[in-house]
């Protein structure tokens, strides 16, 4: 398990360099299937917390306005998806874990044609499902990324925007996950462990982000969760 928990870290760690978010989608599915969901959560928060701060010179340089109300509404409603994953029996709290990875997926690749939400109340439902999906399965990323990934900003403060709201969001939830009794130590540790792998895998993310056009940015990404979407629903039936 081990060696898969690094080839995930890595992996994560890599579409995350590339696309902004999505460590947590593809890390968590993984650690899910040997450790508690709630712990797995944790720590993908603190994974995506530590991996936040070698990117604080792109956040302040390049991150968009929007970052700071969707991230103050995330925070007020992540309470509501901890309490989710917290009520839910085990099992169904892995299933959903896995199904929010399939859904960052849907969320990015299925054409809306013509359909276009005003840009305040585009920001309001990114803030409550980023926040819910932030406190249920350590996935903040599928909740911001539609907003981010279909809006009019360039890859680059798209991509910025994302990595600023992850490292808002991921110490508070974190603290709030240890307050609430759900992890402490253990997951730390093994956070710690993986980070290597992560930064690994987030260094050549970045390099992959610097040569592709917005276009193949934004077919990668797909791409990259829809493998790992899939990937995490076959090991979970498996």
């Amino acid at each position: 398990m081990i060696v898969f928990a690094l080839l995930a870290a890595i992996a994560a760690g890599f579409v995350r360099g590339l696309a902004g978010f999505g460590l947590s989608v593809v890390l968590v599915p993984v650690l899910q299937l040997a450790i508690a969901p709630s712990a797995a959560v944790l720590v993908g928060l603190i994974s995506l917390f530590l991996i936040g701060l070698t990117d604080l010179g792109r956040v302040r340089r390049d991150a968009d306005r929007s970052a700071i109300p969707i991230s103050a509404l995330a925070l007020v409603c992540m309470p509501l998806g901890l309490w989710a994953l917290t009520a839910l029996p085990v099992e169904w709290a892995r299933v959903l874990i896995a199904a929010v990875s399939l859904g960052a997926f849907v969320l990015v690749a299925v054409p809306l044609g013509k359909v276009v939400m005003p840009r305040l109340p585009a920001m309001g439902l990114s803030g409550f499902f980023t926040g819910f999906f932030g406190g249920f399965a350590g996935m903040p990323g599928p909740g911001m990324a539609p907003f981010y990934l279909r809006g009019r900003l360039e890859p680059a403060a798209a991509r910025a925007s994302m990595m600023a709201i992850f490292l808002a969001l991921t110490p508070i939830s974190a603290a709030f996950f240890v307050w609430r009794g759900i992890g402490g130590w253990n997951e730390v540790k093994l956070a710690l462990m993986l980070f290597p792998a992560v930064l690994f895998g987030d260094w050549f993310g970045h390099r992959a982000f610097g040569r592709v056009s917005k276009t193949q940015w934004q077919v990668a990404t797909a791409l990259v969760l829809g493998g790992a979407a899939l990937g995490a629903m076959w090991k979970l039936l498996a």
